[in-house]
């Protein structure tokens, strides 16, 4: 479905003109309610993605209006829009919770930046984590699945610690699905229908991660023009990720601390302690009490947040859950890029099986999102497999080794094990691609001469080329049949 702003403003035609043509209603739904009333029964009988709501309207003042969405759903991002500069109503409604607040005349560059990064927002905080032994029936992007036993460790973990109102630490290597780990502690806390961000620490510019979580004064430094709110301040009630948590700098570290202990922090440049009511989770690829040990985090620190720890096992100790989670994401792909995939090659899955994965289930969706964009017909073959650095080498080797010896014997003990299956469509397989190279070392890579040899069309010489996984070189001049 179609992302749903919901513009709440008694202008019924300048605002409204400008917010359809940021957000067009072939890709975007834009409904207008001109007065709070309306806006508020919107809300009730269909909640939007994002709401923009103008502070003057004619029935009662913005900050009642927002404070009646609150009531029906917090997680809503609102976004405020405000004639005056001064903002200080915007200042007071950020404080409470908004998530912006945009100036008139409406500058469109920046109403399409904080829309797109709410409707970002609304969407983590809404779609479902899926906690799964096996492949869920739904192709939902926030699925955590598999059957290893670390897994089910995870799982177990996160029931325990879920409905504790406690610091939670989330350990693994980068592309993991941290951020899904913290979204499913969210999703089943008492927190779950108030607000969750999430901000990764070493995305952001040291000298601006201080403002953007603790907030500024104005004039606290050099361009620093107007009163800035802070995540700690907005999201008070709900639940902040703070991802990579171990390259926060260590001045920033010592604020954290006590944040964590008395639950205040001071706006940069102020004087003014402010009270907050937010659960942290943090979560890091890095070893803290390593860097704690060598003084570049705070070991202090360090025990606040690990009260309880939760690890994710890396992509390559995790099994037999690696055929499990292929299989769901070529699936769920497939639909996203119309494509017609619907099974994976055996030696397809034996490449993806023997490579390492150093980025994780990150980079196993990558892979094959490339392999699926190449794929053609149902299944999934090694040749499609381009973006895989493990079929690249293999790819190489079959061009330089064209006709090397089969060895049935050898491929049969191979094989031969409980459990398999499919192995006369194998073993015809592997046949045909000695075979075949075999034939085409022997015509120089000229596929209308090995057509003629084999007694075949040459488009299915192509079609069992391509099958079996050959990247042939071409020597001689081709027709324009074969360049089709």
């Amino acid at each position: 479905m179609n992302p749903y702003l919901l513009l709440i403003d008694d202008d019924q035609f300048v605002v409204p003109t400008q917010v359809r043509q940021v957000f067009p209603q072939d890709t975007y739904r834009v409904e207008v309610a001109t007065t709070g009333a309306a806006g508020v029964t919107k809300v009730q009988t269909d909640p939007p993605d994002v709401i923009l709501l103008d502070l003057g309207l004619p029935d009662r003042s913005g900050l009642e209006v927002y404070e009646a969405i609150r009531a029906i759903d917090a997680r809503i991002p609102i976004i405020f829009i405000t004639m005056t500069k001064t903002a200080d109503l915007a200042i007071e409604a950020m404080k409470q919770g908004a998530y912006d607040y945009l100036y008139k005349p409406i500058d469109q560059q920046r109403l399409s930046r904080v829309v797109r990064d709410a409707l970002e927002v609304a969407k983590r905080m809404r779609m479902p984590v899926v906690l799964s032994e096996t492949q869920p029936e739904s192709e939902n992007e926030g699925a955590i699945f598999g059957g290893c036993e670390a897994m089910l460790d995870v799982y177990k973990a996160i029931g325990r610690v879920a409905g504790q109102d406690v610091t939670v630490l989330i350990t693994g290597e980068s592309g993991t699905g941290k951020e899904l780990v913290a979204r499913a502690i969210y999703q089943h806390s008492a927190r779950a229908r108030a607000p969750f961000l999430a901000l990764n620490c070493a995305a952001i510019p040291e000298n601006l991660l201080e403002s953007e979580l603790f907030g500024h004064e104005k004039g606290a430094f050099t361009g620093a023009d107007r009163r800035r709110i802070g995540k700690f301040e907005q999201c008070n009630g709900g639940t902040i990720l703070l991802d990579e948590i171990g390259d926060m700098p260590l001045a920033l570290q010592a604020k954290m601390l006590r944040l964590l202990q008395e639950q205040t922090f001071e706006r940069v440049g102020g004087q003014e302690t402010i009270r907050t009511n937010v659960r942290l989770i943090a979560s890091t690829h890095g070893d803290l009490k390593a860097r704690s040990a060598e003084e570049r985090f705070r070991a202090d620190l360090y025990y606040r947040l690990g009260v309880f720890t939760i690890h994710l096992p890396p992509l390559r100790d995790r099994g037999d859950d690696l055929p499990t989670l292929v299989r769901h994401y070529i699936k769920r792909f497939s639909r996203e890029l119309r494509r017609e995939v619907t099974d994976v090659a055996p030696e397809a899955l034996s490449l993806l099986r023997s490579y390492s994965w150093p980025g994780n289930i990150r980079e196993l969706q990558s892979v094959l999102k490339q392999a699926l964009l190449q794929a053609s017909g149902p299944v999934l073959l090694p040749a499609f497999l381009t973006a895989l650095p493990i079929a690249r080498n293999e790819e190489s080797r079959a061009d330089s080794n064209l006709g090397e010896g089969f060895n049935l014997d050898q491929l049969l003990r191979q094989r031969l094990e409980p459990g398999a299956s499919h192995l006369y469509e194998d073993i015809h397989r592997e046949m045909d691609r000695h075979f075949l190279a075999s034939v085409m070392k022997y015509t120089n890579g000229n596929r209308q001469l090995a057509a003629r040899i084999l007694g075949i069309a040459r488009q299915t010489l192509r079609l069992k080329l391509k099958e079996s996984g050959l990247n042939i070189t071409q020597s001689v001049e081709v027709d324009e049949d074969d360049l089709s």
